[in-house]
């Protein structure tokens, strides 16, 4: 398969950068990286585009990185950042002219149904409404030759998934990762994980934990995401190991993807 390009969508926390009536430094900055929306990232490979998460800023995310098609949607957890944007999804229905599949575990597809009923209920009204297949995953499977590899990590009590491709693995929103999930994590050249900022939070990962955990499982490159307007970004790399740097909206990564075959 060659080289999948990975672009970083959004790389906010959930309420975004700048916040809403907050005027700190980092979201009054004027270094476009500190401008952060809420976290997605488009896997683009084999003239297919699949999106990680659905952020209510994906119709911004969506112009902003030129997307002309979708062909998939993955979804980490059920959290209003990660799924509020799944309603913008109606013009490529249109344009594509049928669904499009959506993958997440059965706790996730359970929140689509629901704070999506509109789209289940088959009213036939005038309005469009998004149009969705609906697959269930819990183990690795195939999507346009890429074999995608759920992770399994808990965000405080939720179970919530990361996902692995090729060399490269997404792991956002997460508290803690099991033993039982490192082995999926290592081997890799390039992994985004959460680092939400430097004092603890009961559900994500701190900076300082997030650096553990990346010097335990020894990607080449690693990239923070789901920072919050505490974080200066050149700031905050500047205190950052070489090989580990802060993600920013934009941001766009080579994975070699031909790989996963031998994950099979």
């Amino acid at each position: 398969m060659g080289k999948l390009q990975l672009t970083v969508l959004g790389s906010g926390t959930s309420m975004g950068v700048p916040t809403l009536g907050c005027g700190c430094r980092v979201c009054c900055s004027t270094d476009p990286r500190d401008n952060r929306t809420r976290p997605s990232v488009l896997l683009a490979y084999a003239d297919r585009n699949v999106v990680i998460d659905t952020s209510p800023d994906f119709r911004l995310q969506a112009h902003r990185a030129r997307l002309q098609r979708l062909d998939a949607v993955l979804l980490t957890h059920g959290h209003a950042d990660h799924i509020l944007g799944l309603d913008d999804i109606r013009p490529f229905n249109l344009k594509q002219g049928g669904p499009i599949p959506v993958f997440a575990s059965a706790e996730t597809l359970a929140v689509i149904r629901r704070t999506f009923a509109y789209i289940f209920e088959g009213s036939g009204g005038m309005s469009t409404v998004p149009g969705v297949e609906l697959h269930e995953i819990g183990s690795a499977f195939e999507l346009f030759g890429l074999w995608i590899t759920p992770v399994p990590a808990q965000h405080g009590d939720m179970p919530v998934l990361g996902f692995r491709f090729g060399r490269a693995a997404y792991l956002t929103d997460f508290s803690a990762v099991p033993e039982s999930s490192k082995p999926l994590l290592r081997d890799l050249d390039v992994l985004i994980l959460d680092a939400l900022r430097d004092t603890p939070h009961p559900m994500h990962s701190t900076v300082a934990q997030s650096l553990a955990l990346v010097e335990e499982l020894a990607p080449r490159r690693a990239w923070f995401t789901h920072i919050c307007h505490d974080l200066p970004h050149e700031e905050t790399n500047r205190r950052l190991p070489p090989h580990v740097r802060l993600a920013y909206d934009g941001l766009q990564l080579q994975i070699e993807a031909e790989e996963l075959e031998a994950l099979r």
